[in-house]
């Protein structure tokens, strides 16, 4: 298993709790990367939103790629894997700005593909908003253009919404045949792209038998386009403790609702429209973005070790950890739970 966290660009994770102790600075992030590659964290992902989804729009939100190629000149190990939405980003630039961080990095770029939601945000930026599916249509083009650029000394393009013409992209990135790409999603649309032009799937959090038959299927799906393995990931929140009790006093702390919703739920409403989740989502639930509760990594560290372990019986083999507060939260994870079980794989 590999474990990566999710880099807190909004000042936390909790849509509850205004103020979690980490704020959504370059030098928080800068000194908790750092310390993640000193104690055998893995992987940061690092979103992409211009206006803050979990403390409110008004508060503070990184930019996430140049926050990106900042990391990247000051680590050594970690896997960036950075999101990136297609509307905002035009394909041929993206591919020259995103080689060149991959070049800094030394080939530890990756990318997490994500068909955008937030109509809110679209509009005031004045970009486009696709529905549905048509966002995975501009998505596919988008990543024919990019994949492109990287593996073809000049490439000419003619798609509906993107127009090459013996464009070059030099240099190229490190990583080869291209840096991973990552994405997600729970619709026939989302799936039939994502087993057909990515690397990796990554999910939002489930329990284990429902996570095991969603690799079986694009496991499937792979195959029948002719691909090769995909690499299968997931989001969780963490709760370690001492003992059980002590976590799950943890746990009704962070999902307890005030009386009045704070801003952190203004856009659940849209949120929840503009995805296809299999079970309704509840609001005690949305206090943890991604679904994170669902996995139940909440105990002791022998529980949660086991619960990861079953996942990684089923097939799934990279972690996307939210925790709170991070510094110390993930510290105690990478000692009690990532440190033990890479020295019992070794």
């Amino acid at each position: 298993m590999r474990f990566g966290y999710w880099m807190p660009v909004f000042g936390g994770w909790l849509r509850n709790l205004q103020d979690e102790g980490m704020e959504a600075s370059w030098d928080y992030v800068r000194r908790l990367t750092q310390r993640a590659e000193e104690t055998g964290w893995d992987l940061s992902l690092i979103a992409e939103l211009n206006l803050n989804d979990i403390k409110g729009v008004e508060e503070p939100a990184l930019d996430a790629w140049s926050t990106a190629a900042a990391l990247a000149a000051v680590t050594n190990s970690l896997e960036l894997m950075v999101a990136v939405r297609p509307n905002f980003h035009q394909p041929a630039l993206f591919a020259k700005q995103a080689a060149n961080i991959d070049r800094i990095s030394g080939g530890r770029l990756a990318l997490n593909v994500v068909s955008s939601w937030w109509a809110d945000e679209a509009t005031q930026y004045g970009l486009d908003f696709d529905q549905h599916d048509d966002r995975y249509a501009r998505t596919s083009e988008w990543l024919d253009v990019v994949d492109g650029l990287w593996t073809h000394k000049r490439f000419t393009y003619e798609g509906r919404r993107y127009r090459l013409d013996n464009a070059i992209c030099e240099p190229k990135p490190v990583a080869k045949p291209r840096p991973t790409i990552y994405a997600g999603g729970e619709s026939e649309a989302a799936k039939t792209m994502i087993a057909g032009q990515c690397d990796a799937y990554v999910m939002h959090g489930d329990p284990v038998e429902a996570i095991a038959p969603k690799i079986a299927d694009m496991s499937a799906r792979r195959d029948k386009a002719g691909k090769g393995p995909m690499r299968y990931g997931m989001a969780g929140y963490v709760i370690v403790r001492d003992s059980e009790a002590e976590a799950k006093r943890e746990l009704a702390r962070i999902t307890a609702l005030p009386p009045s919703p704070p801003r952190g739920f203004d856009n659940f409403d849209q949120w929840l429209s503009g995805t296809e989740l299999e079970r309704e989502l509840k609001l005690q639930e949305y206090s943890v973005s991604n679904r994170g509760l669902r996995p139940n990594f909440v105990g002791t560290p022998e529980q949660v070790r086991a619960r990861i372990e079953e996942y990684e019986a089923a097939g799934l083999d990279l972690l996307l950890l939210q925790c709170s507060p991070q510094a110390e939260e993930m510290d105690r994870f990478a000692a009690q739970v990532i440190q033990p079980m890479k020295a019992a794989a070794a």
